[in-house]
């Protein structure tokens, strides 16, 4: 696909591509010493930044929230996301590239056994500031409280340390976190799955979104993003469906 010098221009105002990267989820990316980021979505921002023919810059955060406010106030140019309707009014979303699981994690001698348990009064539930899953559980969840710790990451020590009923996060995030401890047990299923995507800012134009959204579709087409999950290590997440 043939990219107009205009689009090129809309994405690079620095002359660089600078890609938003949140390394507080552990499909998308992790930290890295020598390059300050490696995943799935690293290979899609340096993917993107070679069909434009420009250099890359990662911008990287440890939360979504500080990924979203980055693109939002134009401080990056693409960015990787869960589509949500409160972070579209300053984002452009593609469709999604990877589908992740949202699940509940519970003290192994809690009384809840499904997710539909979760939603009663007394129920407190721990999630990440600003991510997906704190937000759609804000407009989903009726009487249970939320809490909220400062980071993904953070979820299960804040768990703990309120003493709160539930911790809500990404399927792998608590595994690698809670069931070590040796006495939690995720929910069986999920309560959400969460829709990844690529996006820019409203501001850049449709032309550009369009680009961007035609430049995931060729790379699920591809099998890129089914073999960047492949070479990562990323279990338990799903290439998303054609758009």
């Amino acid at each position: 696909m043939k990219i107009s010098a205009d689009v090129v221009r809309a994405f690079t105002p620095t002359g660089k591509l600078r890609a938003s990267i949140n390394t507080g989820n552990p499909v998308l990316a992790a930290a890295d010493a020598v390059h300050g980021a490696r995943g799935v979505s690293v290979d899609l921002a340096r993917g993107f930044a070679q069909r434009l023919g420009v250099a890359l810059e990662l911008v990287v955060f440890e939360t979504a929230g500080q990924s979203v406010d980055a693109i939002s106030q134009e401080q990056a140019d693409i960015g990787f996301f869960a589509i949500d309707p409160k972070r579209g009014e300053g984002i452009h979303f593609t469709a999604p590239y990877v589908l992740i699981e949202g699940c509940y994690v519970v003290r192994s001698d809690s009384p809840l056994t499904a997710n539909e348990q979760v939603d009663r009064a007394g129920t407190r539930v721990v999630v990440g500031k600003g991510s997906a899953y704190d937000l759609f559980l804000t407009r989903e969840l009726k009487q249970a409280t939320l809490l909220r710790a400062p980071s993904s990451q953070a979820v299960v020590q804040t768990f703990l340390e309120q003493g709160a009923e539930v911790a809500a996060g990404v399927r792998q995030q608590l595994e690698a976190d809670a069931l070590p401890l040796g006495n939690m047990r995720l929910l069986p299923g999920r309560f959400m799955v969460i829709q990844q995507a690529m996006g820019c800012p409203r501001g850049r134009g449709t032309e550009a979104a369009a680009a961007l959204a035609a430049y995931v579709e060729d790379m699920k087409r591809s099998g890129f993003v089914a073999e960047a999950l492949q070479r990562h290590g990323i279990g338990g997440a799903a290439v998303a469906p054609a758009a």
